[in-house]
């Protein structure tokens, strides 16, 4: 059911308009598509045929984007690493080479789909017949060379999940995802009800209904069935990860780009198992997912936890794609209701040993200012000349050492510099010295280019 923060009248028939269009447009027999803000649905929009809330649809590729989640786990817990060979875990493998990083970004050269008859529309290889059919001419690139999308690829990356577990790809799924996350609608195989699945004839208009065959050991590519609440949990999940299931930090990392699909353009490109979109200023993460007669998509604004959710029951929605649809969804709510801003409120005091690092700072000629976050624990440090829009932030190490979290200087050492009587005359920064003075001194022993 919708949540508290359902959209405005006018927004809710924006979106009903956008999907009734893409409906009749695209030759579907059934659209539709959720809304979600503050961790729940807030509006259901649907065309054509009914769907009822707790009808399946097949979800494809979007399946990759659990399978990545379970990978990030084991890393989190130290049982494989991102850049390790995936020799190491499936060994005698001719494509061994290829990391576990360059087989979640789609950037590890390997052909895109196994060889063999079509995995989507038949029933899927055994693990060991996946396995043997992975030989010399299963790379099409050279790893890294270039982003190139590989079913193949999260085949293998399953294949890894049960080697280092010792359970099936599915229980696995089940034991550290499906059941923490309450996606109980969410199943290996369709659970009734679930909506059927067509092809629409180009010429007539009739619809062929699909199989729905068991992927088997390519089922970590695109096996799952979801609802479109739990497409919506999980889509919260992203904007909003639970610490019990994977850090908020792993999932920021999912997040970034290691490939651009579109080097041109810089419009698409994939992170760690999520796809990423430009649609203006905003990124938005997700994936799009197709299996015979069914398309999906899933995408999130993390800034603002607003995401949308997507099913059609045909193989092809004419006239746009799934990931052009969700964007212009998300573009309508968030046009139309933007983001409050947040709200100021008096804070406490910043400690006494803080307070002598805040005000106003300089660095060649540029001024810079230090606050103090009381909510994050956090020294706020903002370039005031340039207007750099991310200000670094520093959690406290020790008296006089600050790391960075956060803007230019994330990562990097912030360390306090003291005067005679220990009065604080110096902040520096990877060899970068901030005075209270606008003009740096004469001599300072420090490098000349900043990047904050």
């Amino acid at each position: 059911m919708p949540g508290d923060g359902g959209l405005r009248p006018e927004t809710a028939d924006a979106v009903a308009a956008v999907v009734a269009r893409a409906q009749a447009a695209g030759r579907v027999p059934s659209l539709a598509a959720a809304v979600v803000r503050d961790g729940a649905v807030a509006h259901l929009a649907a065309a054509g045929a009914p769907v009822g809330e707790s009808d399946q649809f097949r979800i494809g590729s979007i399946t990759k984007t659990m399978t990545a989640a379970m990978v990030m786990q084991l890393r989190d817990a130290g049982r494989l690493g991102l850049d390790d060979p995936l020799s190491t875990y499936l060994a005698g493998t001719p494509a061994g080479g290829v990391t576990i990083r360059q087989l979640l970004a789609h950037v590890s050269g390997l052909r895109r789909e196994p060889p063999g008859p079509w995995w989507e529309r038949t029933e899927g290889p055994s693990m060991a017949a996946l396995l043997d059919s992975v030989d010399a001419a299963a790379l099409a690139h050279p790893p890294q060379r270039r982003h190139h999308y590989s079913n193949l690829a999260y085949g293998l990356l399953g294949a890894v999940v049960a080697q280092v577990t010792g359970q099936s790809w599915a229980y696995r799924f089940a034991d550290s995802l499906r059941r923490p996350l309450g996606l109980h609608r969410t199943t290996y195989l369709p659970e009734e009800p679930f909506v059927r699945g067509y092809v629409v004839h180009p010429w007539h208009g009739t619809l062929r209904e699909e199989p729905c065959h068991d992927s088997r050991a390519m089922a970590p590519a695109g096996q799952l069935w979801s609802t479109l609440p739990d497409l919506a949990r999980w889509a919260a999940f992203l904007a909003a990860p639970d610490p019990a299931v994977l850090a908020p930090a792993t999932v920021a990392e999912m997040c970034v780009p290691v490939a651009i699909s579109d080097p041109e353009r810089w419009t698409t490109g994939h992170g760690l198992g999520l796809a990423l979109w430009r649609s203006g200023e905003r990124v938005y993460v997700g994936h799009t997912g197709s299996m015979p007669g069914y398309l999906a998509v899933l995408a999130v604004h993390r800034g603002t936890g607003t995401a949308v959710v997507a099913f059609a029951n045909a193989y092809t929605l004419h006239g746009t794609g799934m990931a052009a649809l969700a964007a212009r969804l998300l573009d309508e709510v968030l046009d139309r209701e933007p983001a409050p801003p947040r709200r100021w409120r008096a804070a406490p005091p910043a400690p006494a040993d803080v307070a002598p690092l805040l005000g106003q700072w300089w660095w060649m000629g540029r001024e810079y200012q230090a606050r103090w976050d009381a909510d994050a624990g956090e020294l706020v440090l903002a370039n005031r000349t340039v207007g750099v829009p991310a200000p670094g932030r520093f959690t406290r190490l020790d008296a006089d050492r600050w790391r960075g979290v956060g803007g230019a200087d994330d990562g990097e050492l912030l360390e306090v510099k003291r005067g005679p009587g220990g009065t604080v005359v110096a902040l520096e920064i990877a060899t970068f010295v901030y005075t209270r003075e606008p003009e740096p001194p004469a001599t300072t022993g420090a490098r000349t280019g900043a990047t904050t």
